[in-house]
């Protein structure tokens, strides 16, 4: 009997154990379960009414924006604003077209010519493009001398057509800081964007001719 009586008091034994264990990890559930309850409680407001977690975060938030300091917008010049000529002469209105397609930007201004050595059908068809061109026409900042110049290349006739382009672009709209240049057969490296941003740091009033009286010899 004694056998049998020990015999039964070891299996109850595990039993009880296991009940000890039990009870402990049921209540901490519970009170884990509610404690998360509270932190999803909200005033009418939506401002938690429990913030445990408010602090840590607003001192994370505290620290991360002392170091940010936002760009001031004054603090960035205006884009400045080209004016171009795009010259060309016999056979050139194709090239001539696809540079300034590639030069084009709304903020600049453009003067197309083809001289006399092309032929009045070749500046027509450019005419015609510049006209049906719908950005060109939005913005009215592509002309074209219609009126075409004799234009001999290393000669003062080619000055000539230099100025009369640059008095149609004071006239038709003067509000431009550099002038440039070009024939049908140049081509840009850069986009017009990045020559924008890198010109807008230099003075306006910065010229890239120089003169000199040094005329070279002496009396």
């Amino acid at each position: 009997m004694k056998r049998l009586k020990s015999y039964y008091l070891h299996l109850r034994q595990p039993q009880t154990m296991k009940r000890k264990w039990i009870f402990p990890l049921a209540i901490g559930t519970v009170v884990s379960l509610f404690l998360l309850f509270l932190t999803t409680l909200t005033s009418p407001e939506g401002v938690p009414l429990f913030p445990f977690y408010r602090s840590a975060t607003a001192r994370a938030s505290v620290f991360v924006e002392s170091k940010l300091h936002p760009i001031s917008t004054s603090s960035i010049p205006p884009p400045p604003r080209f004016a171009y000529l795009i010259s060309g002469s016999t056979g050139d209105g194709d090239m001539l077209k696809r540079t300034l397609q590639a030069l084009y930007h709304p903020c600049n201004s453009y003067v197309v010519h083809l001289d006399l050595e092309s032929s009045p059908e070749e500046r027509l068809d450019l005419q015609n493009y510049v006209k049906s061109q719908p950005l060109f026409t939005k913005f009215g900042n592509v002309r074209m001398i219609t009126k075409a110049n004799l234009v001999t290349y290393r000669g003062p006739t080619m000055v000539a057509n230099t100025l009369h382009a640059a008095a149609i672009l004071l006239r038709e709209g003067g509000d431009w800081d550099w002038f440039i240049n070009l024939s049908a057969s140049d081509y840009p490296l850069v986009t017009q964007d990045d020559l924008l941003h890198a010109f807008s740091y230099l003075p306006r009033d910065l010229n890239f001719l120089d003169h000199t009286s040094n005329i070279g010899w002496k009396e």
